[in-house]
């Protein structure tokens, strides 16, 4: 090839190249065009907002820059016992959750398709109902002189009221009722996704029900079941209606205390902190659950 085409097949090689950086720059400003309006909505709703109150959290009383409210949550111990009674309502919650849910998905997994769906109504029903009135109908029933009582009493079960409202017992029913159907469900689809042959061979292999249950059944169904205690934990860490109306003021949450910093002692500074707190332990929780788990594969209920 003489020195003329090599020079214009050069020319032509970087013409080419050229016009493929302005096209691929094209469909890059297309896309982010199509994606501004999620882009926009997600940093107004998410972004703006979080970014304030980290704002409000550095602000003293008087509106100078300062670490006053995290130094004091540091050093009060209310604040030790708020978030120990946070993480300590959301782990029983959450284990009280995967002792009834289990049992109740394995249940559904094993009925015909028709049954199941049936079934499957009654666990769909409380997001049919409001939280609040949920909780409200939990207070009727626990008080002392509610249904629960005057049927036990009634029955000779025993002869004095029982304390089951206004304390942590209640908060803890209250919770159970309506974060189970948010573990039952990952976990039922986890365990639909169990192919039968495993089980089959299981048994061909000279296994009994029990053996092919916790070394086959029960492996599989586990990325169900993490997925579900995450779910039901992470979103514990924020309840507030159910601690405020059924644990009577003596079950203070961080969402709880966020509340009474603002309703009671009008702080913004206090509540945003221990909103920032909150928010950075549960994003280290589920950075810590990506690092140790595969989330596309317990979210997603794989095998």
């Amino acid at each position: 090839m003489s020195a003329a085409a090599q020079v214009a097949s050069a020319a032509g090689t970087r013409a080419n190249e050229a016009l493929l950086s302005r096209q691929d720059w094209r469909e890059r400003w297309a896309l982010l065009g199509l994606a501004s309006p999620a882009v926009l909505t997600v940093l107004i709703v998410m972004v703006i907002p979080v970014g304030w109150l980290f704002y409000l959290s550095f602000l003293s009383d008087d509106g100078s820059f300062s670490l006053e409210h995290y130094n004091r949550m540091l050093e009060s111990k209310a604040y030790a016992r708020i978030f120990w009674t946070t993480f300590k309502v959301s782990f029983l919650t959450t284990g009280i959750c995967i002792l009834l849910g289990y049992p109740l998905a394995y249940f559904l997994s094993q009925l015909p398709k028709r049954a199941a769906a049936l079934c499957m109504l009654t666990v769909l029903l409380p997001f049919w109902t409001s939280l609040l009135v949920r909780t409200y109908a939990w207070l009727v029933l626990l008080q002392r002189q509610g249904l629960i009582n005057e049927w036990g009493m009634g029955l000779g079960l025993w002869e004095e009221p029982l304390a089951l409202v206004h304390n942590l017992t209640g908060t803890l029913i209250g919770m159970v009722h309506i974060m189970l159907p948010f573990l039952v469900l990952p976990l039922y689809g986890s365990m639909k996704a169990i192919s039968e042959d495993y089980l089959k061979a299981s048994s061909n292999l000279g296994a009994g029900p029990v053996q092919t249950f916790w070394h086959v059944f029960f492996p599989l169904s586990l990325p169900g079941l993490f997925a579900g205690a995450l779910i039901v934990f992470v979103l514990c860490l924020g309840f507030f209606v159910t601690p405020a109306v059924l644990g009577g003021g003596k079950v203070i949450m961080v969402s709880n205390q966020i509340t009474n910093n603002i309703e009671l002692f009008f702080n913004w500074g206090a509540a945003s902190a221990l909103g920032v707190v909150l928010l950075v332990i549960t994003l280290g929780i589920l950075f810590a659950a990506s690092r140790l788990l595969n989330l596309n594969r317990v979210l997603g209920g794989g095998h």
